[in-house]
């Protein structure tokens, strides 16, 4: 073989080889976005995942009219020192953020993972300033006290725009988990159906849930029957999308079993006939504004409740919208419903829509 020919070969090797490659980004898997990143250091033991897309929610005009909601947070000195020192501020230049509640015994670390605009240099010497700084395993280590509490907040930069940060004790061992095993395959799959969300939220049950939910619920939607169903199961995901300036949210509930399914169906079909019933009471016509009525009517036209039998498991979904006019009915103080009778029985599923 002469020496043209071999430099042929390699030009022709590196000219596919760059073909190829120029493919695989422009039309191929270009690998895990920003989104699958993150939440792949979710640890796997965790017992419940949120998750913010802040770029995405910012591009939407219900952002602005949650804000025009929300109330006004207080001036915090802390925060305005930080954001003075480090050159960060959370509302602008924080672009996404996913968090893990890790449970122990009683008490609840989180760990988060967050991108972002950060000023490394600037953070690094304030942390160092108001804190610690140790370099173990190519990493820098940094723990700062929180304000009014004996814990601190330790964390480390994963890139420029990247960082991890936990309230507890285990950072390092966090971010060393492995990145198999039937525990993380099991939220993976739970993150991939809420592709596209822009906020959501994954909690993996325990007993319990359903009864904190009742406790929280106005007194007519209060329901021993839904708090037991909802111990049942084994998985609820909270997902937000937004469409225009409105925001839909869906809410599913899964577990292993055909009955409990059905059952929570029926219940929540139940318990929203009922709350528009309520809402058609001569009472609450009478007390409530009217816009203020046809807002929470709106909401409870917009409920859909559903069926869906994944094989091995079985699913609840609830989906509502949420509008800017509910929002602005929801500043309004409502007065409780009325506690539905214990011997009623719940309106069949077949009375839902009409």
């Amino acid at each position: 073989m002469t020496k043209r020919s071999v430099a042929l070969g390699i030009l022709a090797i590196l000219v596919v080889g760059a073909l190829a490659l120029y493919g695989y980004r422009r039309f191929g898997v270009s690998g895990p976005s920003a989104r699958d990143q993150l939440l792949g250091e979710m640890p796997a033991g965790a017992s419940a995942v949120l998750f913010l897309d802040l770029d995405a929610l910012r591009q939407s005009p219900f952002l602005a009219e949650l804000y025009k909601w929300a109330p006004e947070p207080k001036a915090d000195p802390d925060y305005a020192q930080f954001l003075k020192s480090s050159g960060f501020n959370y509302e602008t230049d924080l672009s996404r953020v996913s968090v893990a509640v890790m449970k122990h015994g009683q008490e609840s670390d989180l760990f988060a993972v967050a991108d972002g605009k950060f000023d490394r240099k600037k953070i690094s010497a304030y942390a160092s300033e108001t804190g610690t700084r140790i370099s173990r395993g190519g990493r820098e280590i940094f723990s700062v006290p929180i304000s009014g509490s004996a814990r601190r907040i330790t964390f480390t930069f994963l890139g420029n725009n990247r960082m991890a940060l936990t309230n507890g004790t285990s950072l390092e061992a966090t971010l060393s988990e492995p990145p198999g095993g039937s525990d993380r395959e099991a939220w993976r799959e739970r993150f991939r159906r809420l592709a596209g969300s822009q906020v959501f939220a994954v909690v993996r049950q325990d007993r319990g849930a359903g009864a904190a939910l009742s406790a929280r619920a106005p007194g007519g939607l209060q329901s021993p029957q839904l708090s037991a169903l909802i111990d049942q199961l084994q998985w609820i995901t909270v997902a937000g999308k937004t469409e225009g300036d409105r925001l839909r949210v869906v809410t599913e509930g899964e577990g292993s079993s055909d009955a409990p399914a059905r059952q929570l169906s029926d219940v929540l079909n139940g318990l929203l006939v009922l709350a528009q019933a309520g809402l058609h009471a001569e009472k609450l016509r009478h007390e409530l504004p009217p816009e203020v009525r046809e807002a929470y009517l709106e909401l409870l036209k917009s409920a859909d409740v559903s069926e869906i039998d994944r094989g091995e498991t079985k699913s609840v979904r609830l989906i509502l919208d949420v509008t800017p006019e509910f929002l602005e009915a929801a500043r309004a103080s409502i007065p409780a419903a009325p506690a539905a009778p214990q011997n009623k029985s719940l309106p069949n599923k077949s009375t839902i829509r009409n």
